[in-house]
């Protein structure tokens, strides 16, 4: 089968978040499973095309008044097809979404223009049997498949799969721009784009797509309530016999202790010596006391962001310090949670380090480093760091929601329920008081490791669902 993945990010290519993780991942496994798959994304600045072929030069995309000009380059990784839509005026910029101003203005310009190509590599270059689109940046796609093109015979049966990986991002915008990205007024109806007097592209999408997925079955419950469905729950809900869920996976070919290459010793499940060695590791690296090594150490490696629970870090971080653990965070984001953990530092500052910015390496020997790995998410839709904590034998401290509750259990971590900074922190007791106990850490970190959330399952969910639509 051939398979069209439209969106805004893919590693190894650009990445801000699981995203690009997901799509990195999913299609290759696809391949593997005898699927034919491209994946149409922007060619920003950071992604050189030095060498790489010219499949489509000079595709005009014309968006209202307003028309851009995009070369398609052909890229190959892992048996999968990368597109690399290049149009300077839109995506050579230093950032993918915005910079510290915030979002760039032209954000609703920029993937119109991705959508609008991808229906033209349909027509002209690669004709899939399933278009899968993922988050509200591929949202037009249906959009425009059903609207603008309703009639043209490219489109006809053509079955659009849309992923929601977030639902607290959803594209909405003036509806005075609704003829930048050249739809006519006759899509300003609450059936479709209207939303609050702006337009909602996602919500467009989930009522144009002829299958929603989330990333993980909790998520795709919770979605459809009032508490996390973001103001499209009622729409949700009157498309529940359309929406499921399908957990993410793990690329374990690059998170795996035993072999990972920027780890300072690697360990599996059979000799644990290794992760000793990269605990004293990471505490150098963040600039911690040696001596620390005898205690628990708890990491982080968020966005710093209100749905990531920074604000049960500030209500209640001093006292976990108190229980005399050490803390390492790695992220970007709000100032004021970037603040509020440097203060957290020059209060504890042989007990908390913090680092902002990415850093993949750092990324993978917090995940090796630590004892523990915190995530006391408002909501999670699904969560990649508490799965790789488990591979890594890093017990996982988790907020019981979405992903996060579906993937760790008594066994192989600690949950919370109650979205208080005095819960996440009886959590955390909870599992001080478990490290004491060697054997039954032993035994917990033995149990996370030998989990598989490997990504054959999830693909194979995802086949399943092509070949119903398509079939």
């Amino acid at each position: 089968m051939k398979i069209l993945m439209v969106a805004s990010e893919a590693t190894p290519y650009a990445k801000t978040g699981g995203l690009a993780d997901v799509i990195g991942a999913l299609s290759p496994t696809l391949h593997a499973q005898g699927h034919e798959v491209a994946v149409l994304m922007p060619r920003y600045r950071s992604v050189p095309v030095e060498g790489l072929p010219v499949v489509y030069q000079g595709l005009t995309i014309l968006l209202g008044a307003e028309g851009f000009t995009a070369d398609i380059y052909r890229a190959e990784e892992r048996g999968v097809t990368y597109f690399l839509m290049d149009c300077p005026a839109l995506y050579d910029r230093e950032f993918l979404y915005g910079d510290a101003a915030g979002d760039y203005p032209d954000n609703h310009v920029r993937f119109a223009a991705l959508s609008r190509a991808a229906l033209m590599m349909i027509r002209d270059v690669f004709r899939p049997h399933v278009v899968h689109c993922h988050d509200w940046q591929s949202a037009l796609v249906p959009i425009y498949a059903r609207t603008l093109y309703s009639s043209d015979p490219t489109y006809l049966g053509l079955p659009v799969i849309l992923t929601i990986h977030n639902l607290g991002y959803q594209g909405i915008f003036p509806a005075a721009v609704l003829p930048e990205i050249g739809l006519p007024p006759t899509t300003f109806t609450p059936d479709l784009l209207e939303f609050f007097k702006n337009i909602n592209l996602l919500k467009g999408a989930i009522v144009t797509a002829d299958m929603i997925t989330t990333v993980s079955p909790t998520y795709a419950r919770e979605i459809q309530t009032p508490e996390l469905g973001f103001g499209l729950d009622g729409v949700l809900r009157s498309r529940s016999g359309a929406v499921t869920g399908i957990l993410n996976g793990v690329d374990y070919t690059r998170w795996d202790p035993a072999t990972d290459p920027v780890l300072a010793a690697n360990y599996s499940p059979e000799d644990l010596s290794g992760k000793r060695f990269s605990k004293a590791d990471l505490l150098a690296a963040f600039g911690l006391p040696p001596e620390r090594i005898e205690r628990p150490l708890v990491g982080m490696v968020s966005r710093l962001a209100g749905q990531k629970g920074f604000d049960l870090i500030a209500q209640s971080g001093a006292e976990m310090l108190s229980l005399d653990v050490s803390f390492v965070v790695l992220g970007a984001g709000d100032p004021d949670y970037q603040l509020m953990l440097e203060e957290l530092h020059a209060a504890f500052p042989d007990q908390a380090a913090v680092r902002f910015g990415y850093d993949d390496p750092l990324a993978h020997k917090i995940e090796a480093g630590s004892d523990m790995f915190l995530m006391p998410s408002l909501y999670e839709p699904c969560g990649l760091n508490q799965i790789y904590s488990l591979g890594y034998g890093t017990v996982p401290i988790v907020r019981a929601t979405g992903g996060l509750d579906d993937t760790i259990d008594e066994s192989t971590g600690f949950k919370f329920v109650e979205y208080t900074g005095t819960a996440m922190l009886g959590a955390i007791s909870e599992a001080v008081r478990a490290y004491s106990d060697r054997e039954r850490w032993v035994s917990m970190m033995l149990a996370g490791m030998r989990k598989d959330f490997s990504w054959n399952a999830s693909a194979a969910r995802y086949s399943e669902l092509y070949s119903r639509l398509s079939g």
